[in-house]
C-alpha cells in the first residue's frame, strides 16, 4: 500500500481482492455512487459475477402493502425502519390498481392501469411484460413468477380467462423474450386431469379470494387455497407447481383442523400457520424439514395488549385517536428473523412480536399505523439489470 503526501493510505493502493471485498459489501445506493466516482470501480462492480455475489449478500426482506394511504409498498427492516419502493410512490393516484404478483431475486412483477411490468426497484428499472394473446380474452392474470434453474431464465406464469366460461388456459413467458408458450394443467404422477378439473383449479389460482399468493420454496410455487375441495382436492392440500418441469401435484399440510391458513417463508423454509380456535386469536407454526411438517410453536395474541394502549394519527384531524386495545382476530404473519415475527390483525393493523408472543411494538407506514396489508413477497435486493432480449 502506498501512502499519499499526506501519509494517508487511499482506497485505490490495496490490492484488488481486497478492493472488490470492500465493494460487494456496500449497500446498493453506495455501489451506484462509487460507479460514478471512477471508470475502474464502475468496471469492477458491474462484472456477473461481482453483482450476483453482492446479492448473496443482501438480506431477505418483507414487503408490506400500505394501500395507497399513505403510500403503496414499503420494505420493512427489522430494525422497525422502512423504506418506499420504487417505482409504486408515483402511483399515488391509481394506488387501488397497483398490485404486486410476485418477487425473485431481486426483481419483481406488478400490474399498474391493466399492464404488467416487471421492475428491480434499486436500479429504477422496469419493462413492460407482454400478455398472452388468447381468442375473446376477458382479462389476463399473473399467478407465478420464478427462475427456470435449468436454464436460469426468468419466467411469468399467467392465466387467461376469456369470455367462455371454461375456457381458460396456462401459459409460460420467459422474460425478455416476446413468446408465450401454452402449457397443459399436469399433474406430476397422476393422469392428466379432467377438463372440469383443469378449469377449476386454473379458477382457483387466479382467484385472490380463493387462494392466496404463492409461496416459492426449493424450485417450487406453493399455494394454500381456503378450501382446496372446490379445486378438485383434499380440504387441507395444498397445491404444488414444479418449476423445473412446470406440472403440477398435491401436497398434503400440517393439520385439517385449521379455522384460517396460510404460507409462508420462514427464512428460506416453506412455514405454515393455522388457528385451530374460531376466535382466530392463536396461531401453531410449523416448519417443513426434510419433507416432514415439523411442529415450532404457538403463539397466543388474545391478551397481547391488555396492559398497553395503542394509538393511530388521524390525518384529517391531526389527532392522535385510541385503537382497539385487544387483538380481535389474525389476518396474516411473515417472519423477519429467527425471533421476530410482523402479525396482521383486524384486517388493517400490523405489529412486531417476538416468537414466545411478546409485543414489540406497532408498525407504522409514515405517520399511519392502519390500513396494512402483509403479502408473501419478500425483497433480496439486486443491481442486476433486467433480462433484456
Amino acid at each position: 500500500m502506498m501512502p499519499d503526501r499526506r501519509g494517508a493510505t487511499l482506497l485505490e493502493d490495496l490490492p484488488e481482492d481486497i478492493i472488490d471485498k470492500i465493494l460487494v459489501r456496500l449497500p446498493s445506493k453506495d455501489v451506484g455512487r462509487c460507479r460514478a466516482v471512477s471508470t475502474s470501480w464502475c468496471t469492477a462492480t458491474s462484472t456477473p459475477k461481482f453483482m450476483l455475489d453482492h446479492h448473496q449478500l443482501q438480506p431477505s426482506l418483507p414487503i408490506i402493502d400500505g394501500r395507497g394511504l399513505p403510500t403503496n409498498f414499503v420494505l420493512f427492516h427489522s430494525a422497525g425502519t422502512n423504506q418506499q419502493l420504487w417505482p409504486f410512490s408515483r402511483c399515488l393516484k391509481h394506488h387501488s390498481e397497483v398490485c404486486l404478483h410476485g418477487a425473485c431475486d431481486g426483481f419483481l412483477v406488478i400490474s399498474w392501469l391493466h399492464q404488467f411490468y416487471i421492475c428491480n426497484p434499486v436500479i429504477h428499472t422496469h419493462a413492460l411484460l407482454p400478455q398472452p394473446h388468447v381468442e375473446h380474452v376477458l382479462y389476463n392474470t399473473i399467478i407465478g413468477f420464478y427462475q427456470h434453474l435449468p436454464t436460469q431464465e426468468y419466467r411469468v406464469l399467467w392465466v387467461s380467462e376469456p369470455w367462455h366460461p371454461y375456457k381458460s388456459s396456462l401459459h409460460v413467458l420467459t422474460v425478455g423474450s416476446n413468446v408465450m408458450r401454452h402449457i397443459s394443467v399436469r399433474m406430476e404422477t397422476l393422469a392428466l386431469p379432467s377438463m372440469e378439473k383443469q378449469q377449476q383449479l386454473l379458477k382457483g389460482l387466479r382467484s385472490k379470494s380463493c387462494c392466496p399468493p404463492s409461496v416459492h420454496h426449493r424450485g417450487s410455487l406453493h399455494w394454500c387455497p381456503y378450501d382446496a375441495t372446490e379445486i378438485g382436492g383434499h380440504s387441507s392440500d395444498i397445491i404444488v407447481f414444479d418449476t423445473e418441469v412446470e406440472s403440477f401435484r398435491w401436497m398434503r399440510s400440517p393439520t385439517r383442523l385449521c379455522h384460517h391458513r396460510k404460507l409462508f417463508d420462514m427464512n428460506g423454509t416453506l412455514a405454515f400457520w393455522g388457528s385451530l380456535t374460531p376466535s382466530l386469536t392463536a396461531m401453531d407454526v410449523w416448519a417443513m424439514q426434510d419433507d416432514v411438517w415439523t411442529f415450532k410453536y404457538k403463539i397466543d395474541v388474545s391478551t397481547l395488549e391488555v396492559t398497553r394502549q395503542l394509538y393511530s394519527t388521524s390525518f384529517k384531524k391531526k389527532k392522535r385517536t385510541p385503537l382497539d386495545s385487544t387483538v380481535q382476530w389474525l389476518d396474516d404473519m411473515v417472519v423477519l428473523n429467527d425471533r421476530e415475527l410482523l402479525i396482521m390483525f383486524n384486517s388493517k393493523h400490523v405489529l412486531r412480536c417476538d416468537i414466545d408472543g411478546n409485543f414489540l411494538g406497532m408498525v407504522n407506514i409514515g405517520k399511519s399505523q392502519y390500513c396494512m396489508m402483509l403479502n408473501h413477497c419478500r425483497l433480496k435486493e439486486s443491481i442486476i439489470p433486467i433480462p433484456s432480449h
